[in-house]
């Protein structure tokens, strides 16, 4: 790291050599990207290559990558990409290969117990390729360095709320940020006197719900984790609406179970699901075991009396892109240069590779 220099927009200039790869997302509803063409110039000038595969959902299009001098290749060129080369991404990869050989930076969800997880794991070790989990990216103290919470927190209360005042409408599409925030103050006419519970109210995800639940008129009570770890299952029924962001990384009592159906004063209707960690063997929410969708974005899992919805979508920032995308971006872009140089965030997450790897 000898030798670097400050560049004016904060990206260090350092000595190092090397190739990213921003690929073209496998599914059709996420239009988000980890790279925006500010980020990818700035790691141009940083000494590192990076090559765009074309979409025709990403945020950006094509040619703001293009004006800058990148090249564009086809979607799924990092397949047959020289195996030096790092693939960067969001969400999961395509089923083939069976064999993965490049580095990969993306949200894999295969460290705790997820459906598919031993699969993907295995298509690793079998390609001699590694994951580098954008979940798993933190400081010395164990930190996360980069995420979308706060705009997961945002999305999520927001349908929430829509979702208790009667304007939620399937199949959702990708919105603004100024389109979003009129449909909440104008669901506020239906919300007065609802109530919602955010659980990790203090975190990323839980600040951006408390954010929108204000917006909307609705009266928030934020659970830090003392009020998780001494639960009041009747305190939390009898809100209107549970935005769940507590992401559980060791076992933990659940949050609401089968047992609280039938609570004296449950008024709870609208759950809504943040972390979306439903396949994995930490779920807190037992009472959901499947994520909902774009098309399909409310299920229905207790017909009662007092009906209870759950919104559990595993890509909400996704419905924001714009804003979710610059964030993102602006926090990752500044540690991919130790990639090539043996940053600790980097050494962290190929650590905890390491460790995945062994139980497959």
């Amino acid at each position: 790291m000898g030798g670097a220099s400050q560049a004016e927009d904060g990206v260090r200039l350092c000595r190092v050599t090397g190739t990213l790869l921003l690929r073209c997302e496998e599914r059709a509803s996420e239009r988000r990207t980890p790279i925006t063409p500010k980020g990818a110039a700035e790691l141009h000038r940083a000494g590192i290559a990076v090559v765009i595969e074309s979409s025709p959902v990403r945020v950006y299009a094509d040619e703001q990558y293009a004006e800058l001098g990148l090249p564009i290749v086809p979607a799924g060129s990092w397949v047959t990409a020289d195996p030096d080369v790092v693939v960067v991404g969001i969400k999961e990869l395509p089923d083939d290969p069976e064999e993965l050989r490049h580095r990969h930076i993306y949200f894999a969800h295969a460290y705790k117990g997820q459906h598919g997880a031993d699969e993907l794991l295995q298509r690793f070790a079998a390609g001699g390729g590694q994951l580098l989990d954008l979940e798993y990216l933190v400081d010395d103290n164990g930190r996360r360095v980069v995420a979308f919470g706060y705009w997961a927190g945002f999305v999520g209360a927001s349908l929430a709320a829509l979702q208790l005042a009667g304007d939620l409408r399937a199949p959702l599409q990708p919105m603004t940020l100024e389109g979003l925030t009129t449909q909440l103050e104008r669901a506020a006419h239906h919300l007065a006197g609802a109530s919602c519970v955010v659980t990790g109210a203090y975190g990323r995800a839980g600040r951006g719900a408390t954010d929108a639940l204000r917006l909307a008129g609705v009266g928030v009570s934020r659970w830090d984790r003392d009020d998780t770890s001494t639960l009041d299952s009747d305190a939390l029924v009898a809100h209107d609406a549970l935005v769940h962001c507590v992401h559980a990384d060791q076992p933990m009592r659940p949050f609401l179970t089968e047992a609280d159906r039938d609570r004296e004063g449950r008024r709870l209707r609208v759950l809504a699901d943040v972390t979306a960690d439903v396949t994995s063997d930490l779920n807190l929410l037992p009472v959901s075991d499947r994520h909902t969708t774009w098309p399909e974005p409310v299920r229905r899992i207790w017909s009662d009396a007092v009906p209870l919805d759950a919104i559990v979508i595993d890509n909400l920032p996704s419905l924001l892109p714009l804003q979710a995308s610059e964030d993102f971006s602006r926090a990752l872009v500044p540690l991919l240069p130790g990639l090539f140089s043996d940053g600790p965030v980097w050494t962290r997450a190929a650590a905890r590779y390491a460790e995945a790897i062994t139980s497959v």
